[in-house]
């Protein structure tokens, strides 16, 4: 489909375009500039999930070759909502000059960044939505939201599961965290896209883990054991489905597509035992809230939406992909890239 290569090439640049402003504003030895500049802290769900601490590495290693301090913090869980909000109460008396925020749910880090919204500090909304209204009635604004488009994902997604299963099949959806945004958007995309095409039998929940999702696709096995495709809202839960249906002996029989573009996701594409990933490169997306923030910071007005890159990994792109990982193995359009240049 047109759009989705155009979404490679036009929302694929920071690769190439960070890796070039960096090396630019780099001086020294080890390429590294001393800290100076906004102090920035960043909160996310966990670093358990591959998908977080991809995201914690971009944010560190830009803040490491731009020269500023970036504190990246996390809860426990995929739900750890109230450990969460304790990194961010705690960061938040700290001075931090800028914050980026991953919600565990659409309303959980509301309360706690009342009181860095008072500060008028900078806060980036990262990764998954924060409801605008109720941050709105607490007095809390948002300088930009910096994401995939999850509803994007899905679309292409479920394109590919059509193309996988030549247009006809009965699929199931494992889906994420029961109200989590991202995983609604990956639904409705996949949804509307095979619309009329497939059969989804069965949703089911696995909390985005990789141990409930083996267990719930066993279950799915059972009561429809003429499935031909699963459809995971990331890739942890796409492994456990992966790991399930070789279990049950049906290897080769079913396809399975995921979200994130993980490590283990790629080779398993590689290996032939998941058929594609939707890579969402939390890596750039962590680069990106840093230079969101030094922008911010020093005063210029950054987009408020910065759309992160996609892009569908299958066995023929799989060994590109691992070779550039966790960056993009194609460069994508940065528009914070005039704002940071220098």
């Amino acid at each position: 489909m047109g759009w989705n290569l155009r979404r490679i090439v036009a929302v694929t640049v920071a690769a190439a375009a960070v890796t070039g402003m960096t090396a630019a504003c780099g001086r020294g030895g080890d390429d590294v500039k001393q800290a100076s500049g906004p102090r920035i802290a960043i909160v996310t769900r966990n670093f358990t999930n591959p998908y977080w601490a991809a995201l914690r590495d971009g944010a560190l290693a830009e803040g490491k070759q731009r020269g500023v301090e970036v504190n990246v913090q996390a809860g426990t869980s995929e739900t750890d909502a109230d450990g969460e909000n304790a990194k961010i109460s705690t960061l938040a008396g700290q001075g931090y000059d800028c914050f980026g925020v991953v919600p565990v749910n659409a309303s959980n880090v509301i309360t706690p960044l009342v009181p860095v919204a008072r500060k008028k500090t900078p806060i980036l909304n990262l990764d998954s939505q924060i409801d605008p209204a109720a941050s709105s009635a607490a007095g809390v604004s948002y300088a930009s939201f910096i994401g995939s488009d999850n509803v994007a994902a899905g679309t292409l997604a479920g394109q590919k599961m059509l193309t996988a299963l030549n247009g006809t099949g009965k699929v199931v959806i494992l889906q994420g965290i029961a109200g989590e945004q991202n995983g609604i958007n990956r639904e409705k995309g996949f949804t509307e896209a095979t619309g009329g095409k497939l059969e989804i039998v069965q949703r089911a929940p696995a909390d985005y883990e990789q141990d409930k999702a083996l267990q719930v696709t066993e279950a799915i096995l059972k009561a429809h054991p003429d499935i031909t495709g699963i459809f995971a809202a990331n890739d942890t839960m796409g492994l456990g489905a992966v790991q399930a249906i070789k279990n049950a002996g049906l290897a080769g029989k079913i396809k399975v597509i995921s979200v994130d573009g993980i490590k283990d996701a790629l080779a398993s594409v590689k290996s032939g035992d998941l058929y594609g990933t939707i890579t969402q490169y939390p890596y750039a997306e962590g680069q990106l809230a840093v230079q969101a923030c030094i922008a911010a910071h020093s005063g210029k007005q950054i987009p408020q939406r910065v759309v992160a890159p996609i892009a569908f990994i299958d066995n023929a792109v799989v060994d590109q992909q691992i070779a550039s990982f966790p960056k993009p193995f194609a460069p994508f359009d940065n528009p914070l890239a005039p704002l940071v240049a220098g």
